[in-house]
């Protein structure tokens, strides 16, 4: 009767070393893709989202006699972040979203919203630094990342130097009397109107040229760069003036 000897299989500790190394490796090479693919897929998201909301705006101003979905009165001075917020109230149901608004309007939402400036509507001299929290989850912006380019054009003072602001946008303005419709915006990411970017973040809060989503008056969307003219100066916001004319976009109707 013959004997069966079994032979012990299994890996050398120089064998499972290797194996570990090649799967560092292999892991090291497909993050940065991964990485990547993740941003891309951000972005298509919030263009999607951006895409329908403006598409609701428009629909809206059809029914408005042309007019935009702005605040109007209703938008004080003390208030002003509601010119760019409130249109959500009046537009939401053309993209039927019906009842209070709060952090579950998903089409409201950027994927990439993780973040914003903790000054974007207040003036206390606190340090500016970034709030690790999704503003999309703010009652304060109606529970949304997309801002309406809402400035109504009024001119208001800042400060107690005689210092003023002026608020360009299409706030009240009948669509079919903006100017130049491929040049400027409608919707857009809320991060374009101070300016930060959600896409492309750095270490610096506020900074000129960040890349944002926006969506036109025409119709089209574009991933653009937004001008900030005085960086070192946290007031001033890039939705208070356009750009020079490199830029591919403007916040006027004129």
């Amino acid at each position: 009767m013959k004997k069966h000897t079994k032979v012990a299989c299994g890996f050398s500790l120089v064998e499972l070393l290797v194996v570990v190394v090649i799967i560092v490796i292999v892991g090291a090479l497909l993050l940065p893709g991964l990485g990547r693919a993740k941003i891309k897929a951000q972005r298509t998201g919030c263009m999607n989202n951006l895409r329908q909301i403006s598409s609701g705006v428009r629909m809206y101003s059809d029914e408005a006699n042309d007019l935009s979905p702005s605040p109007g009165a209703a938008a004080a001075g003390t208030n002003f972040g509601s010119l760019y917020s409130g249109y959500k109230q009046l537009m939401k149901n053309y993209v039927t979203l019906k009842g209070a608004s709060s952090p579950r309007d998903t089409l409201f939402a950027c994927p990439a919203d993780t973040f914003y400036p903790n000054h974007i509507f207040t003036d206390d001299e606190a340090p500016t630094e970034y709030v690790r929290k999704s503003l999309h989850a703010e009652p304060f912006v109606d529970y949304s990342s997309y801002s309406f380019n809402g400035g109504d054009g009024r001119t208001e003072a800042v400060g107690t130097n005689g210092a003023t602001i002026n608020r360009p946008g299409l706030g009240n303005v009948k669509l079919s009397a903006v100017k130049h419709p491929s040049r400027t915006v409608l919707v857009a990411e809320a991060s374009a109107f101070a300016p930060w970017s959600w896409h492309e973040p750095t270490e610096r809060v506020w900074f000129n040229d960040a890349k944002n989503m926006v969506s036109y008056v025409d119709g089209h969307l574009s991933f653009i760069k937004i001008y900030l003219e005085d960086v070192a100066h946290r007031k001033g916001l890039a939705i208070f003036y356009d750009p020079p004319a490199n830029y591919e976009y403007q916040w006027s109707a004129e």
